[in-house]
């Protein structure tokens, strides 16, 4: 019987199983950044302990890190003391940083896979929940806890709980104008925000496999937010290609066998699965969130749903949404008007994302009160951005281009929305409060969908303006 992905990268870095039924679990790759690491590192002090491994583990600043002026101190103290903090901890334990006076410097998310450190059949942890972004090539990556980060610093080492795997299949191709944000988004309408609880979540399909590597990462980086710990799509040319000659990429003299390797942890054919489900691709159109949860979205043609006609156990997570948000039930999405319109994240904040939205941007206008942001994933996107003229392209529309940093997707740096100020953002939550107003609103789509309601100044079908 054949094993999936899953399987083999898990059994190739166990290193027991534990009393409790647990897995001691090696892990491959560990990622850090300035707001889960400080207390994590105080109780290596405390104990008297060292970095196990600090040549597996680096870290990045991003979460706090403001994206309109850089400048030290920062204005925010606790900011600055984060900041002084990992500086401090990466120098006396000997972890690489990739600091404000480095190039490489961005959402540790984006900074990973353009670095070449992730890679296939690794093991990947950091404290931050959108870890499974990195499954994209073939990892098994999820976020930890801060407790969590601290017994990886000193250990190397996790106790995980096994996982089942649902294989998730993305049949034919993509349509126009619908792009990989569209399709997790239908998935997790689809399974629910806790319906991969207890799973990893394999994509396959042809509308998965035709996919660049930076769709695969949108892809992989929200099955957080379908209650999956790990998500994850097998390793083939596409993701090859897109690791070679990176900085920590294998040499061309370790090339063949690295691959060798890799390929060996894809899915054997006869695998088996605990679930399977199949999803048309060729059926999707461009997806908008209208409620408090990623689950809760539509198409951009579609209505928000009457809660009478939903399956009871949804009716008052619906009725709660739709008045924090202030929508009537069977309104039409398009047509809702938006404040503020938000484009970056580790979920969109590639080369990709930006090219694809400055297609929209181009030789357009910024609704009159629309305040719009494009923030890079990273330095290294800033400037491939800034060598085709991006930025021109959306300044020039009236779009703010700002530095790289996680910005207004979690608000834990200046850039948050004000009151009841609603938001179009190409981002990964749209809980209550998060992007910085208790009381503001957010609606997820595409970064071409975030474009698009910005020059409206209303959610619309941004398959309309790339006809133009």
């Amino acid at each position: 019987m054949g094993k999936n992905l899953l399987q083999k990268a898990w059994e190739q870095h166990t290193v027991r199983e534990l009393p409790t039924g647990q897995t001691q679990l090696f892990i491959g790759l560990h990622l850090i950044h300035e707001v889960t690491s400080p207390q994590a590192f105080e109780e290596l002090r405390v104990r008297g302990l060292d970095v196990r491994y600090p040549a597996r583990t680096f870290a990045t600043v991003d979460h706090i890190v403001p994206t309109h002026s850089q400048e030290r101190p920062f204005v925010d103290t606790l900011a600055e003391e984060m900041m002084v903090a990992i500086e401090t901890n990466c120098r006396e334990f000997g972890v690489q940083l990739f600091g404000l006076d480095d190039d490489r410097q961005g959402i540790v998310h984006v900074v990973g896979p353009e670095q070449g450190l992730t890679q296939p059949g690794m093991t990947i942890a950091c404290g931050d929940s959108h870890t499974s972004t990195h499954g994209a090539f073939g990892a098994i990556a999820f976020g930890i806890g801060t407790s969590q980060v601290r017994d990886v610093l000193c250990s190397q080492c996790l106790a995980m709980d096994p996982l089942k795997v649902r294989r998730i299949e993305v049949t034919g191709s993509l349509a126009p104008g619908v792009y990989a944000k569209d399709v997790i988004l239908a998935i997790i309408r689809e399974l629910g925000v806790k319906g991969g609880t207890g799973f990893a979540y394999e994509y396959s399909g042809e509308a998965i496999s035709s996919m660049s590597m930076e769709e695969r990462m949108s892809i992989c980086n929200m099955s957080i937010e379908g209650g999956a710990r790990v998500g994850y799509v097998n390793p083939d040319e596409t993701t090859y290609e897109y690791i070679r000659g990176r900085p920590f990429a294998p040499s061309e003299e370790d090339w063949e066998d690295a691959v060798k390797y890799w390929e060996s942890f894809a899915s054997d054919e006869d695998a088996e699965f605990d679930d399977e489900i199949s999803l048309d691709g060729s059926a999707l159109g461009p997806n908008v969130t209208w409620g408090i949860n990623p689950g809760q979205s539509v198409q951009v043609d579609g209505q928000l749903p009457t809660v009478s006609e939903l399956p009871e156990g949804e009716r008052a997570s619906a009725s709660e949404a739709l008045e924090f948000m202030e929508f009537e039930q069977g309104a039409p999405i398009a047509g809702t008007g938006i404040d503020v319109a938000f484009i970056g994240s580790c979920t969109n904040g590639r080369i990709s994302d930006l090219r694809e939205a400055a297609k929209v941007a181009l030789g357009r206008k910024v609704s009159p009160g629309v305040k719009a942001l494009v923030v890079p994933g990273s330095r290294l996107v800033s400037e491939q951005a800034e060598s085709e003229g991006l930025h021109e392209v959306f300044m020039e529309a009236g779009f703010e281009w700002r530095k790289a940093g996680c910005s207004m997707c979690l608000a834990m740096n200046p850039d948050k929305l004000k009151g009841r100020e609603l938001s179009a953002s190409s981002s990964n939550r749209n809980f209550k409060g998060r992007q910085g107003s208790p009381l503001g609103r957010t609606l997820l789509m595409s970064p071409v969908m975030v474009a698009a309601a910005a020059i409206a100044g209303e959610v619309v079908d941004a398959r309309e303006m790339l006809g133009d």
